[in-house]
């Protein structure tokens, strides 16, 4: 058994390669537990598009010990907060239980991870995904982010969504999903995430009965880091009454030590009470516009958007790249740097008192830092943000440049050909 110091964080690995992360967080009464799988779309190949958040259902669906009915009746059980949830670069499971039940929590949890993808299940929630992926097509913005990132990411896994497409799912077998399930679900590319009111040994110990068992039945691929292409795309859907207008930008990647100036910078520029909030969405060129950075481990990118009545596409791509302009030529207010600053501030600051939310920030932390974070830490990066700081990040990356240009809606604008 490792030695337990005065840190609130424990780190231990088991001889299998399963990484255990705890906080200890004595002034509460609750504790989260959650397995995260370093596997999402993005590591999916072309004709398997999808099988990563359909293997996330299946999950649920039966191990060896229980069936899917048993697995739900367990959660309600303990009064669990628990689901789950597939990205483009990972899945994670989770269950928000009082502390007391937080051994029955990881038992259950670990024994989903060792699912038996039930054959009798399969086709039944095969069903489900691909309805839900009919869904996502009724959604404009949907429609436009998946048709960006298949622009964008050309030529990469992260250029597919998140869902797949009804040609791939559909056609999907069962022995498919279980060769990707067992290359990717092994313990060396998984991660035991523990916060709350916790005995360190003792979470040890639950991990290593439950999980120490688990064989390594696979390895990982080597992630290849995307091109960001530029250009202009249209995608003309007849069915919608109203126009998407997206501009994409290069950015830094989610371990750069900059990625909080980052995130600064988009709120500044298309938050709530942000620049693109006053001077486009409050002046009627658009009733929905903002701007958000979206990272991965490995790249990043800007992203400023507006939803217009169709006729109004040139007034909202004005609108936005004279924003961009007038951002990368002065630098922002000392005003809009502490508003978003203090909001950021606060967040953190009530993150911070919920096991559930600190279960996700350390998986953040050792997905692209290599170790935990604390709170003051956290706060600490959002103190050093400045205005020059920001003018700094825009100067490096930025965003007064042709970028990505993305159209989505019933008119065919602007004309490529």
């Amino acid at each position: 058994m490792p030695t337990v110091s005065d840190s609130p964080y424990t780190q231990h690995t088991l001889g299998n390669g399963l990484r255990v992360v705890i906080e200890r967080m004595p002034d509460v009464r609750s504790a989260a537990a959650g397995f995260l799988a370093r596997t999402g779309a993005r590591d999916e190949t072309a004709s398997l598009a999808g099988v990563s958040h359909f293997l996330e259902h299946m999950m649920f669906k039966g191990s060896d010990r229980r069936t899917w009915r048993e697995i739900t009746v367990d959660f309600d059980r303990m009064g669990s907060t628990y689901n789950a949830y597939t990205s483009e670069d990972r899945t994670i499971y989770y269950g928000w239980v009082r502390n007391a039940d937080i051994g029955r929590q990881i038992e259950l949890l670990a024994d989903m991870m060792r699912s038996g993808l039930p054959v009798s299940e399969f086709e039944t929630e095969k069903k489900v995904v691909l309805e839900e992926i009919a869904m996502s097509k009724d959604s404009l913005e949907h429609l436009a982010f998946d048709f960006l990132q298949e622009k964008v990411f050309a030529g990469h896994p992260l250029a597919w969504p998140i869902l797949g497409y009804e040609e791939t799912v559909g056609p999907l077998t069962r022995d498919q999903m279980w060769d990707y399930f067992q290359r990717y679900y092994c313990p060396s590319n998984m991660l035991l995430v523990v916060a709350g009111n916790v005995d360190p040994r003792e979470i040890i110990g639950l991990a290593e009965e439950h999980c120490g068992s688990w064989q390594v039945t696979g390895k990982a691929h080597a992630r290849e880091v995307p091109e960001i292409h530029g250009g202009t795309d249209v995608l003309q859907v007849d069915r919608f009454k109203q126009q998407v207008v997206v501009l994409t930008f290069p950015s830094i990647s989610a371990c750069d030590e900059r990625a909080e100036t980052a995130s600064a910078a988009a709120t500044i520029l298309g938050g709530e009470n942000s620049r693109f909030f006053w001077n486009i969405v409050q002046k009627g060129t658009a009733p929905r516009a903002g701007v958000f950075h979206l990272d991965y481990a490995d790249c990043g990118i800007m992203v400023m958007y507006g939803v217009c009545d169709p006729g109004n596409s040139e007034q909202l791509l004005e609108a936005m790249r004279s924003e961009a302009q007038r951002v990368c030529r002065e630098r922002v207010q000392e005003h809009e740097v502490q508003r978003v600053k203090n909001k950021r501030r606060t967040s953190l600051a009530v993150e911070g008192e919920a096991p559930y939310y600190r279960l996700t920030q350390l998986m953040d932390d050792m997905e692209f830092r290599g170790a935990p974070r604390s709170v003051e830490q956290m706060l600490a990066d959002v103190d050093a943000i400045t205005a020059d700081t920001v003018y700094d990040y825009f100067q490096e990356y930025p965003i007064n440049v042709d970028g990505h240009l993305a159209s989505v809606g019933p008119r065919l604008w602007p004309q490529t050909g």
